[in-house]
């Protein structure tokens, strides 16, 4: 029973890592990409530095991503 249990708590804790990390970049995106259209349309050498800042969140999808895969991959493993 508790292992199923934690079979179950590990494959949910996979889930909302790559969930919660997906809503996180898009509410962080939402908020630099207006900021960075809003910068570039004063000054247009603002781009490039506006495209890095765009794109800093996503790396937050793949931090999640990662912790879903060695939850699926190493941990769980080990419970069955």
């Amino acid at each position: 029973m508790m292992a199923e249990l934690a079979v179950i708590v590990v494959v949910l804790s996979a889930a909302a890592s790559v969930i919660l990390t997906g809503l996180a970049a898009a509410w962080a995106e939402k908020h630099i990409g207006s900021a960075a259209i809003g910068a570039m349309t004063e000054k247009e050498e603002l781009f490039s530095k506006g495209l890095v800042l765009t794109v800093i969140p996503e790396t937050i999808v793949i931090f999640g991503l990662t912790v879903s895969l060695v939850l699926l991959f190493v941990v769980l493993p080990q419970l069955l």
